[in-house]
């Protein structure tokens, strides 16, 4: 066998490989989209098995999900729409800033703080959840527009890691030549600095934004649920008398729920790649 047939063979066998795999991730997807059609009996009885003339339901779990109970669906839709937007806003800007930093200033505590900052992405979640959630209520930090805050020191490592990472290959030259021609500090990181963070930046913003869209435990904790919920939560909350779960109209909102996440991350996917790549220059 000559190289060529190998090479062919072993891309067929790749090709394969990667094949099983995505079909592996995407059939969890297409089950629940699957189940958001059937009613809640044929989903509990035959759970793998197609929507047939009997068990079709048509949009039926979608209204009855979005229109379940006393607190609105939209509403829901709405607090997690402001909870990420502000929080993944508030850690872009403060961590691309304070990662700038980090990399330009050589002290003993820009060092701290930047392995601080790596040791958080280290740290479960479960060992700070309970005094996290006490010093939440007391510095009244339980609403959608303070939440962000709480984001902010949970999503930073990732984010002044990569950005770091990234500012490390910029040349000093320019910066210096932006100091030259009269920028101070903020308009040198703004006018240059920034725009050609634009692979990294936007790279970790679809992470944080796919993390916060999807995240439950933390505004569970957090947020005054008889007040504010998130998507995550008002589909936990999805329930009928003595505790039952229609899980028709459950499928249904955690379909309408990653459908906006998803539809992001294909039209930025091209530069989470790039972005990770440039952040990962030099350590």
């Amino acid at each position: 066998m000559g190289m060529g047939q190998r090479k062919r063979l072993s891309n067929a066998i790749l090709t394969a490989v990667f094949v099983i795999i995505t079909v592996i991730y995407l059939y969890p997807i297409f089950l629940v989209l699957m189940n958001s059609f059937k009613s809640n009996a044929s989903i509990n009885t035959d759970t793998f098995a197609f929507p047939n003339s009997e068990t079709f339901m048509h949009w039926q779990n979608y209204i009855k999900g979005m229109t379940f109970g006393d607190y609105p669906f939209l509403k829901s839709v709405a607090y997690s729409f402001i909870t990420t937007v502000l929080s993944s806003a508030l850690i872009l800007i403060c961590t691309s800033m304070a990662a700038w930093y980090i990399s330009r200033v050589d002290s003993a505590f820009c060092r701290f703080v930047y392995y601080l900052c790596v040791f958080s992405m280290i740290v479960p979640f479960q060992m700070v959840m309970f005094t996290l959630s006490k010093t939440a209520d007391t510095l009244k930090l339980n609403t959608p527009w303070t939440i962000p805050v709480i984001y902010l020191g949970f999503g930073a490592g990732l984010a002044v890691f990569m950005f770091a990472g990234f500012v490390k290959s910029i040349p000093r030259s320019i910066e210096e030549a932006a100091v030259i021609d009269g920028c101070t500090a903020p308009q040198t990181f703004f006018r240059v600095v920034l725009p050609m963070m634009k692979p990294t930046f936007i790279s970790v913003g679809v992470l944080e934004i796919m993390w916060i869209w999807n995240d439950y435990l933390l505004p569970y904790l957090v947020l005054d649920r008889t007040k504010y919920m998130t998507i995550p939560i008002h589909i936990q909350y999805l329930r009928g008398s003595y505790g039952t779960v229609d899980l028709g109209a459950t499928m249904a909102l955690i379909l309408l729920s990653i459908v906006p996440v998803v539809v992001f991350y294909l039209t930025c996917q091209k530069y989470i790649i790039s972005g990770v790549a440039a952040g990962a220059v030099k350590g």
